[in-house]
């Protein structure tokens, strides 16, 4: 379709032929083998790769509009590429090739008495849509593990990064061209009208899943009369307990590590709970190092008692994600209290207990629901790279059919292969 056309179509039939050709292009994608597919991902990093200067010029446009709408330093951060960050996601493309291929596994074989041999064997879930907000590292990040998958992409990224997303975009898509990737194999939206996120969940003719990853008004304009499945990357309202036997060494870089690390992401700890048996040795220090790092603290009574700098805190205030130098804290009574609280405020993101005591532990990695528990580490390590994925489509907060980190196993879904000789059923 020549470009006079396609600047006469309305929004809705420009979407329609991006689904359509995405659905040509995942038929494709299930013929090539995983050679083809790694010659293809390695063509794509190569191109971003002699692509950083273009990228780096794009990310300055949407760093200056960045600044001009007033994004927060911690969101800046999550918009902002140099060359270090962008040699990065090169890496993490050419790890997603040396991985395993996901697609033909067999997850199960059983035999029955009647000679039918039957396997669940993993295949590629088709179309997949990604829609995000400010990160553009996620434009590569998803084609690639979209790609190794078998699976065709269609990225809609946020307005703040849509010079960064159409750059990489292009770079990712002349490289794997170069190396006989098909046309529409990723498709980026260029368009940032919000109308588009409408569009694309009831385009369940085309698209088979979409991964939302951002706040709150992103998922909720995702979820409202969507057709097409859904898995969420939802809110990253991110606790650490720090229990009654904690090591307070432990505990205070945890914490500080937790917060202050990179607080505009979505593993970054938003609220801080300690038992009231420790909170009048471990608070005041932690205050102190908060402070040289210039975090907002909002804590309850007994926290402003024991922390001169702190805000009364609100009960909005524990059910917001921050993704700034802000930060809740909350005495507890209890390991019940603080189960408690993260059931009634958190997110079911990533959740952490600081302690010696094994008992209390494997109570609280046994009740809190959350996609991932941990017991004295930072939950700055949810991450698909840190688990060994390479990269991650997302973290999911659902629970069906994918938890956690997203990495290739969760982009492909499973089909039965049966194999017999004749049989009929009696």
């Amino acid at each position: 379709m020549c470009p006079s056309q396609i600047e006469y179509m309305t929004l809705e039939q420009q979407l329609h032929e991006m689904g359509v050709n995405a659905r040509k292009a995942s038929r494709a994608l299930a013929r090539f083998s995983t050679k083809q597919k790694n010659s293809f991902l390695l063509g794509m990093a190569d191109g971003l790769e002699k692509a950083i200067p273009v990228v780096l010029e794009a990310n300055a446009k949407d760093m200056d509009g960045g600044k001009n709408t007033g994004l927060s330093n911690a969101l800046l951060d999550r918009l902002m590429l140099d060359t270090k960050r962008l040699t990065g996601v090169v890496k993490a493309i050419r790890t997603v090739a040396a991985f395993r291929d996901p697609v033909g596994r067999i997850l199960t074989t059983t035999v029955r008495p009647n000679g039918l041999t039957i396997e669940k064997i993993a295949v590629p879930i088709g179309v997949v849509a990604i829609i995000y907000e400010s990160r553009p590292n996620v434009t590569a990040d998803a084609a690639s593990l979209c790609l190794k998958a078998g699976n065709a992409s269609i990225l809609r990224g946020g307005k703040e990064a849509i010079h960064s997303n159409l750059a990489i975009a292009q770079a990712l898509m002349e490289g794997g061209k170069a190396a006989g990737l098909p046309d529409s194999a990723i498709q980026v939206i260029p368009m940032i009208d919000r109308e588009a996120i409408r569009i694309l969940t009831r385009m369940d003719k085309y698209i088979d899943m979409i991964v939302p990853r951002g706040g709150h008004n992103l998922i909720e304009a995702v979820l409202e009369g969507a057709r097409v499945p859904i898995i969420k990357h939802a809110a990253g309202i991110c606790h650490v307990y720090v229990d009654k036997k904690a090591d307070l060494g432990v505990a205070e870089k945890i914490a500080i590590n937790s917060k202050c690390q990179r607080p505009g992401v979505c593993n970054a700890m938003e609220t801080l709970l300690v038992h009231k048996d420790v909170a009048e040795s471990f608070l005041p220090k932690l205050g102190e190092a908060l402070v040289q790092r210039k975090v907002e603290m909002r804590g309850d009574a007994e926290t402003c008692r024991l922390i001169s700098s702190a805000k009364e805190v609100t009960e909005q205030d524990w059910r917001t994600e921050y993704l700034d130098f802000i930060l809740s804290i909350r005495v507890v009574e209890s390991l019940d209290e603080a189960i408690q609280h993260i059931e009634e405020y958190g997110s079911h993101h990533s959740d952490c207990i600081v302690t010696k005591d094994k008992i209390a532990s494997d109570r609280f990695l046994r009740e809190v629901d959350s996609a991932v528990v941990y017991v004295n580490a930072s939950t700055r390590f949810t991450d698909g790279g840190e688990f060994g994925m390479g990269a991650e489509i997302g973290i999911s907060t659902d629970k069906l059919h994918a938890r956690g980190p997203m990495g290739l196993d969760e982009l492909t879904t499973f089909k039965y292969v049966v194999h017999g000789d004749g049989q009929i059923r009696e």
